[in-house]
């Protein structure tokens, strides 16, 4: 069946003032990177429809987002997350490509899937876009696969630098859904402490010391996160693949690199192979630095590839 890669020219509409980290030559950098990986399925993100959004965001949020849209140049919702006249195209074509990667992997058209679009989305909470989100792709992915496919559990697991507090936040009240990240502490947005652990304690929240290094991931999820997600039993796991923990990355400090990046991924997909079939659908969310952005996406991706036969 392969890896089917979704991706979107709008991902290019999307700007953010000059030397914003989240700019446009992140997705540039992560196409050149998949585009020297042979055998992926490269497949057209969807435009998502708004009813998709509104599994996990209220309409009047998605209403304030197209209303903030500017007919020219850049508009600030907070002070870290910007739109353009080619945002709500971009976020809108982001959901779209998980809807249909899950579509995909869930109807046996791909062994697994990811997404390559921006902007990411693990920190829109639920009414309030910010740290560069606007709505939360990955939990919609979930949602989708929860209500519209019938599935009766689904895991959410997050490796990106800062925490994921958008989807722990739309999927708090969700028992269907366990939702797990490690991510540095302390670092922005400040959640992410153990003792959050949702409405029916399906959140696991690992939180790992500045400069810790792969040593201390491996034994995070190792002893922790993979375990408690296997014990969930998920029929589809769901990645917010972050790469921002590289060591080269501007904005945090947890001393990754490129092969921590491929030891994880082929953990997420052991658990995959061991509980859903190695149904695995992922999404980009953060990662700053161009060159390790790249060279941590193909390793990830190389991994789906390999796994996905």
């Amino acid at each position: 069946m392969g890896t089917a890669v979704f991706t979107h020219s709008a991902s290019r509409g999307h700007l953010t003032p000059a030397g914003h980290p989240e700019r446009v030559a992140r997705i540039e950098a992560v196409e050149a990177a998949l585009d020297a990986l042979a055998g992926l399925d490269r497949q057209r993100a969807p435009l998502a429809a708004r009813a998709e959004v509104e599994r996990c965001h209220p309409a009047s949020h998605v209403d304030r987002i197209a209303a903030a849209i500017p007919a020219q140049g850049v508009q600030a919702l907070d002070a870290d997350t910007w739109v353009s006249p080619g945002s709500l195209s971009a976020a809108l074509h982001a959901v779209g490509g998980i809807c249909a990667a899950v579509d995909a992997v869930l109807a046996g058209k791909a062994a697994n899937a990811f997404v390559a679009c921006r902007p990411p989305g693990h920190h829109a909470e639920r009414e309030t876009p910010m740290g560069f989100c606007l709505f939360g792709t990955a939990a919609i992915g979930a949602m989708r696969a929860l209500d519209h496919h019938g599935l009766a559990r689904v895991a959410v697991l997050d490796f990106d630098v800062h925490h994921g507090n958008g989807t722990q936040d739309l999927l708090w009240q969700e028992g269907r859904a366990f939702f797990a990240s490690s991510h540095q502490m302390p670092l922005y947005p400040g959640t992410g402490s153990p003792d959050e652990t949702g409405a029916h304690g399906q959140i696991l929240n690992v939180p790992l010391a500045p400069g810790s290094g792969g040593a201390a991931m491996r034994r995070a999820w190792g002893g922790q996160i993979l375990p408690a997600a296997q014990a969930f039993a998920p029929d589809l796991i769901i990645v917010s693949a972050g790469f921002d923990a590289h060591a080269a990355d501007p904005l945090a400090g947890l001393a990754w690199d490129e092969e921590d990046f491929r030891w994880l991924t082929a953990a997420i997909c052991d658990l995959a192979d061991a509980t859903c079939g190695g149904r695995v659908v992922s999404t980009l969310e953060g990662g700053y630095d161009l060159t390790a952005l790249a060279a941590s996406v193909a390793a990830h991706v190389d991994v789906l590839r390999e796994r996905g036969g």
